[in-house]
């Protein structure tokens, strides 16, 4: 599946020489200033005003270029964006280590993305940084203890199952989905089914709402996320990427303006966002009225009633708030069961180790609902998670830049240009700092020669002692990590858990005859979205056989 995007057509070249005229006097500074950098090893630019950003935005893939520069370069190294800018890329779990775990601030989201997240979820936790970042999670944190996911877990199985009051995901395969099929295993596009379960799932867990998106396919809210990020972000104009190098510079009364901009991706996430915030505020003065709810909406909003008044969340911040906890809710987490049940369904004796360890804490249970304890001793089905969460990182690379002057440790050498081999790299304020969780999640340094490969026992044989703590779970970065941890990764787990139990105990799910119409593309939308040949948008198409 070629990337599908046209570089070169008359409004492009006419926008993108009006850019470069204007961006000429930026890709001249970048180019003046000294760099260690540059001592690097890393890959040719293999455009003027691009870079090395061509080669990663347009690739066919995720991971078809950053896994070949880790191999040929190591751990880290350097590559050109936009403007002439030089970028840090790092694979380093050493170096990761320090970038995610060093206290304060000191590695802030990039400018451009931060400002990005901005024009998806307003001022949420996942686009805000420093002083205002610390206030806000302080003030979300409660949400989602330990504690209070217990008290969800009735509703995943209820959600994933069947319901008191609506018809859900397994009584709608079996009831509308399988008798169509004459012979009892359809093909389905699970993209569409897993997005609508997490939805209606963090609109009950998360603000005490029911979506009906499994009853009614077409509901607005669950058209709004309907290929968000294929239809704005994969593949974009080359003069548009040259354009978001521009951000960092500038003020953020001009950037508050860029939302309004004629192109597809603005009009795309400017309608979403008015949207989300309009929906976001209705909810949280249903919420207000009702006042004691147990959802995380309510609690969010207790906790912050009980703050400082100079310390509390405004009602925007709250309302953007809510965008983007429905939006990390169940985004995410759909995507990761996606690609989960794509590798059970390749690997038919992992699926079988997980059904067995189910049925086998359920009859033990006698029917009874899961609880915490009998989620955590299911210890195979998290291997497999873990699993394909490396294979499969949603958020294919995580974008930091330094605060400061600083020196990035290394755990694994690397050489020079001139054939030194150094075991740190001293970096500049402002150095921008790519981390290639595609190529973490791939190092055979630390996942072994296998590195490419299924093998979910990997994460049941593991020395903890021997690896550099990275990641929240399975050592992986899917969750990012240190101040900038996903708080609802807990939630995520447990709801991906239960979903999965459900399902394997109702459903053999199987792949396709492979073939060119079948073949699944990883594809690099901001999030790692899987396609197909003569398919619009997100597909993975999985045989369901219902089982005795």
């Amino acid at each position: 599946m070629k990337a599908e995007h046209n570089l070169f057509g008359p409004d492009q070249l006419k926008g993108g020489a009006l850019l470069a005229v204007a961006a000429f006097p930026l890709y001249a500074y970048n180019r003046r200033r000294s760099s260690f950098l540059r001592k690097l090893q890393g890959p040719e630019s293999s455009s003027f005003w691009l870079g090395n950003e061509a080669d990663l935005r347009y690739q066919s893939e995720v991971g078809d270029n950053e896994l070949e520069w880790m191999r040929q370069y190591g751990t880290a190294w350097r590559r050109s964006g936009c403007l002439g800018r030089e970028h840090l890329m790092l694979a380093d779990p050493k170096a990761l280590q320090y970038i995610f775990h060093t206290p304060g601030y000191n590695f802030p989201k990039a400018a451009d993305r931060a400002k990005f997240n901005q024009l998806v979820v307003g001022k949420g936790l996942i686009s805000i940084q420093g002083p205002a970042h610390t206030r806000q999670r302080k003030i979300i944190a409660p949400a989602f203890h330990p504690t209070q996911l217990k008290t969800f877990i009735p509703l995943f199985q209820r959600t994933a199952t069947k319901a008191r009051e609506s018809l859900i995901l397994v009584q709608r395969w079996k009831d509308d989905i399988v008798p169509k099929d004459p012979d009892g295993a359809p093909l389905v596009n699970v993209v569409k089914w897993f997005s609508r379960l997490t939805l209606d799932i963090i609109g009950e867990a998360g603000f005490g709402f029911r979506f009906g998106s499994l009853d009614e396919l077409k509901t607005p809210l669950a058209m709004q996320y309907e290929n968000l990020f294929v239809d704005s972000t994969l593949y974009p104009s080359w003069y548009d990427l040259m354009f978001k190098e521009t951000w960092s510079y500038l003020p953020e009364s001009v950037h508050s303006l860029i939302r309004y901009l004629p192109i597809r991706e603005y009009r795309r996430f400017r309608s979403f966002l008015d949207y989300m915030r309009k929906f976001s505020r209705e909810m949280v003065k249903d919420s207000i009225a009702s006042g004691d709810g147990k959802d995380i909406m309510s609690v969010l909003l207790r906790a912050n009633e009980s703050e400082d008044p100079k310390s509390k969340i405004s009602e925007t911040e709250m309302i953007d708030q809510m965008a983007t906890l429905l939006m990390t809710g169940h985004e995410t987490s759909a995507n990761a069961l996606t690609w989960f049940f794509w590798e059970v369904a390749k690997h038919p004796e992992s699926q079988v180790r997980i059904r067995e360890e189910v049925l086998a804490i359920r009859q033990k249970n006698a029917g009874e609902d899961f609880s915490a304890a009998d989620l955590d001793n299911m210890t195979y089905m998290q291997a497999a998670m873990k699993e394909s969460m490396r294979l499969h990182p949603i958020i294919w690379t995580l974008l930091r830049e330094t605060a400061r002057d600083d020196v990035i440790p290394l755990a694994f050498p690397i050489t020079l240009k001139s054939g030194e081999q150094i075991s740190a790299i001293p970096v500049k304020k402002g150095t921008p700092l790519d981390i290639s969780t595609v190529a973490y999640n791939r190092l055979p340094q630390i996942w072994g020669e296998d590195a490419d490969e299924w093998r979910p026992e990997r994460f049941l044989d593991t020395d903890k002692e021997r690896k550099t703590s990275v990641g929240v779970f399975g050592n992986v970065l899917n969750f990012s990590s240190g101040t900038r941890t996903c708080l609802g990764w807990r939630f995520s787990i447990v709801e991906m858990q239960v979903v999965i139990a459900t399902i394997l105990e109702n459903f053999d799910i199987q792949l396709p005859v492979q073939n060119e119409k079948t073949h699944i593309y990883r594809k690099p939308s901001h999030a790692m979205l899987p396609m197909v040949e003569g398919e619009k948008g997100a597909w993975m198409g999985l045989h369901l056989k219902p089982l005795n």
